[in-house]
């Protein structure tokens, strides 16, 4: 991920800077008028609806919400090739997204005790620790303790958003500092995070390698977002398979007699036929 993001958006950027060292950016008003986050409403709610929804998957998290909301948006925009150029729109979908998923992993914690986090996995850990077993009668016999973790993650958001309008100004001047002193200093911290994950210079190769990898992907138009969620959601994938077809006796029955799994997979091939079938019916016509 540190390679296919960060280590490709560095390489993109050397190769611009022998054209131009320094970005020019003026930081002018701070906040937008009242018009623009008008027309941002339906993007937010959108997306911290679908961040809700993928918060409740156990493993998923925030990156995949932020993904999911930026490609859907994407997807309803009528200027998807702005998206990638600093489209507000796109910033908005991501944020909520990934702040929707707070939501949504908290709450199957609480009322399941399944983490849809890391986060929440640690909070599940604790609770267990001080003799609390999360589920249903939680809420009944300790329902303080239930209603302090929503408060406390409200205010968590209140302060959140007064540290990010009093650093808003500081760091806009990071767009102000010579592409020949960030892209090194990027690149050296990803060297360093890689390395620093289980101190083994072939992470530190694997990340150089995509890298390069997503370097021709943003060449060529290819978004990375579908490898990441291959990367975090395929062995979660597997393993489930293997499971469910373990407690069904190597049958595949399951995945046709089950309602919730129809209604699942039904949903999944549309999502991959329609826009299939509308570039055919738009290339036809």
């Amino acid at each position: 991920m540190i390679g296919l993001f960060a280590a490709a958006e560095a390489f993109s950027t050397l190769e611009k800077t022998a054209v131009s060292l320094k970005t020019k950016a003026a930081l002018g008003r701070l906040l937008p008028p009242w018009t623009v986050y008008r027309g941002l409403l339906p993007t937010v709610f959108r997306s911290a609806g679908m961040g809700t929804m993928i918060g409740m998957i156990p493993g998923a998290g925030s990156d995949i919400a932020a993904y999911v909301a930026y490609n859907e948006a994407r997807r309803f925009s009528k200027t998807p090739e702005n998206y990638g150029k600093g489209e507000i729109t796109a910033v908005a979908a991501c944020e909520a997204g990934a702040n929707g998923c707070t939501g949504g992993a908290l709450l199957t914690m609480l009322t399941l005790g399944i983490p849809g986090d890391a986060v929440t996995a640690i909070m599940l850990g604790a609770l267990t620790l001080q003799g609390l077993q999360p589920g249903p009668l939680l809420f009944q016999e300790h329902a303080n303790l239930v209603f302090t973790l929503f408060v406390g993650m409200l205010f968590c958001y209140a302060v959140m958003v007064f540290m990010s309008f009093g650093a808003m100004r500081i760091l806009g001047r990071v767009l102000q500092v010579p592409r020949s002193i960030l892209t090194p200093a990027i690149l050296a911290l990803c060297i360093v995070g890689t390395y620093a994950l289980n101190n083994s210079m072939f992470d530190v190769y694997i990340m150089l390698a995509a890298g390069v990898v997503g370097y021709f992907m943003q060449k060529w138009g290819f978004p990375a977002s579908p490898i990441v969620l291959a990367l975090i959601m395929g062995p979660m994938a597997e393993a489930n398979f293997r499971r469910a077809l373990s407690l069904s006796g190597g049958s595949y029955d399951f995945l046709y007699t089950r309602p919730i799994t129809v209604v699942l997979l039904t949903a999944a091939i549309l999502t991959l036929a329609v826009p299939l079938i509308r570039s055919l019916l738009r290339f036809r016509g």
